[in-house]
């Protein structure tokens, strides 16, 4: 790549696999001025209601909104929710081919209910349970079928139940065949089941809950020291620590160093980390150097902590400050 320019329009030509947790994110918006005479909680007036795809959706909404196209593989209920996921997908004008409607579990989904941009209370209704054999074998084949078109597989875990070792055991095996690149986002259950993948992409939280480590301070020699905790327990090419407000790590065989967050008016994190492993993973597609790439996804999560809610990136903010940042122009 020669130019931000080039990076931008090769991410065009990416069709990535998403596999994760998928739900809808449910949002009741409003103002309080008064208590309950009932009791002692607080009177939302209701202003506004709106659905948006969540977990590993939002992976996917920002795929698309960084050019490449996206093809979810999930499980959702067949319910009233699950209908209502596939219209979202449907007025997102995202394919629902790998999506499958299951009668042995809900759609998850997150209500939010905010005054302003103050949470009052989330509700969520959920199952955590692992998949049937029988849906387990639609996902599987699904995945089989999908990665034919693919150029990339993005693993979005939430712990929902939708990925399980064999889930991803067989996915990887399936990739690999096809030299596929492979990013991972995980959660607790599954933490160390994904060996041998591209980019093994977690947050400072979830790496010390899925580890069972704890440090308190953030200095590149201790992260030092947590990387090679990371590499004994999964196998990776290249790993993302990201750092929240004190930005991000990376490490592989032969690369390693901290990168800080930019100054930004942070209004929420949500889906900060969807951020970070879609642009993380399409950076892969390029074969782009891994300071390049972490810088990038860096960027990105930044810039999406300064909207409400989980949003997809907006590409021409992130291709603006990426065309003025110093780590990234001296690669091209």
């Amino acid at each position: 790549m020669k130019s931000i320019e080039e990076v931008f329009e090769g991410f065009k030509d990416k069709t990535v696999l998403v596999v994760g947790d998928v739900m809808i994110d449910y949002y009741m918006h409003g103002q309080v001025s008064r208590i309950s005479p009932e009791a002692p909680v607080p009177v939302l007036k209701l202003d506004k209601q709106e659905k948006r795809l969540g977990g590993a959706a939002n992976v996917a909404m920002n795929i698309r909104a960084l050019g490449a196209t996206p093809i979810l593989c999930s499980v959702v209920g067949d319910d009233t929710d699950g209908a209502a996921f596939e219209q979202l997908l449907e007025y997102e004008k995202m394919p629902n081919k790998g999506i499958i409607r299951s009668q042995n579990r809900v759609t998850t989904t997150k209500l939010r209910v905010m005054s302003g941009l103050q949470h009052l209370v989330r509700v969520d209704n959920e199952d955590v349970h692992p998949l049937v054999d029988l849906d387990q074998k639609s996902l599987l084949h699904h995945i089989k079928n999908l990665l034919e078109e693919c150029d990339l597989v993005i693993f979005e875990d939430y712990d929902k139940g939708t990925i399980n070792p064999e889930v991803i055991e067989e996915t990887i095996k399936l990739a690999r065949e096809k030299n596929i690149p492979i990013a991972v986002d995980p959660k607790r259950r599954n933490f160390t089941k994904y060996q041998g993948v591209s980019i093994f992409k977690v947050n400072i939280a979830d790496m010390k809950d899925g580890l069972g480590i704890e440090f308190d301070a953030l200095e590149e020699s201790q992260l030092e020291d947590a990387a090679k905790q990371l590499r004994s327990n999964v196998e990776a090419e290249n790993y993302l620590i990201t750092l929240s407000k004190r930005g991000i790590f990376f490490n592989s065989k032969t690369d390693s160093g901290k990168l800080a967050s930019h100054p930004r008016q942070i209004v929420e994190v949500l889906g900060a980390g969807d951020t970070v492993i879609s642009i993380a993973g399409l950076c892969l597609t390029l074969g782009l150097p891994l300071e390049f790439t972490s810088e990038l996804a860096n960027l990105g999560g930044g810039i999406v902590c300064e909207m409400p809610g989980a949003v997809p990136i907006d590409k021409e903010i992130l291709f603006k400050e990426a065309k003025e940042n110093p780590i990234l122009k001296k690669y091209l």
